[in-house]
């Protein structure tokens, strides 16, 4: 995860990369792809402002093997009956707490404090069931600051996939564990005594569900095209937080790619 608001930058691009994927084997992926677009979306989980930031793309693969902007270095071991697994290390861009041009924040946290970057490793299992309907369960653990975890479960459909289009459209769980849950959305004494938020202990467990619908275009075989809508709800545990300030979010994205193929 690069950041709770931002790692959505090119989130819908990587979901028809990595969806495709897993749900046809027929096809090489192997190349490098290259994209540059922008994003409109909240400037934190829970912010009632909205902000446009460009936004780069980059995804490699070579069998087994990718580097993808959003998820970081990995590996995904398919089988033939559809399972699969993923597992990438990366890095999490933490929050400001102050207006940032670059990761999550906002004027509205001053006196939070910042959350530290961070490396993390992310460890996924999923199941193409046919090949428009992908399911999956993922965890995302820190590995170089203690900020919790976080999971998720998802369900894929690719109702549209041939040589010009895909459409996919996924929803996910949100969960995280009170470490993660505090750390985004808990607010302690001492930064209730700085900025005069009320004092919010976060529990763990669900706190949301984000839905993406993303549509993809090639014009030949090497530029194409992604836009994506996308829609979060946050549940209690993250909305009944001080810092919260609107639990239904919404961004968009829109992208040009050049993919050269190995």
């Amino acid at each position: 995860m690069i950041g709770k608001t931002s790692s959505l930058y090119m989130a819908g691009l990587a979901l028809l990369f990595t969806s495709y994927a897993h749900s046809d084997d027929s096809v090489s992926q192997d190349g490098v792809t290259v994209g540059a677009g922008g994003q409109y979306a909240p400037r934190y989980s829970g912010s009632d402002k909205m902000r446009l930031q460009p936004v780069p793309f980059l995804q490699a693969r070579k069998g087994a093997l990718f580097f993808d902007s959003q998820k970081g270095l990995g590996y995904d071991i398919q089988s033939d009956n559809g399972l699969y697994l993923e597992h990438t290390l990366g890095w999490g861009m933490g929050r400001a707490d102050r207006d940032s041009d670059w990761r999550d924040g906002s004027d509205k946290l001053r006196g939070m404090g910042n959350i530290k970057a961070s490396v993390n490793t992310a460890l996924a299992l999923g199941w193409s069931v046919t090949p428009w309907m992908v399911i999956e369960g993922k965890a995302t653990l820190p590995v170089s600051d203690s900020q919790g975890v976080n999971y998720q479960t998802s369900l894929t459909f690719l109702p549209v996939q041939n040589k010009a289009d895909t459409l996919a459209i996924q929803s996910a769980a949100l969960f995280g564990d009170g470490r993660y849950m505090n750390t985004f959305y808990g607010v302690s004494g001492q930064q209730s005594s700085r900025t005069g938020y009320s004092r919010y202990n976060a529990p763990g467990g669900f706190y949301g569900v984000a839905t993406t619908v993303t549509w993809g275009h090639q014009f030949d075989d090497h530029w194409g095209s992604a836009i994506t809508a996308g829609y979060t709800w946050l549940g209690d545990h993250a909305a009944d937080s001080p810092i919260v300030f609107r639990r239904d979010q919404v961004m968009g994205v829109m992208a040009i790619t050049y993919t050269f193929r190995i």
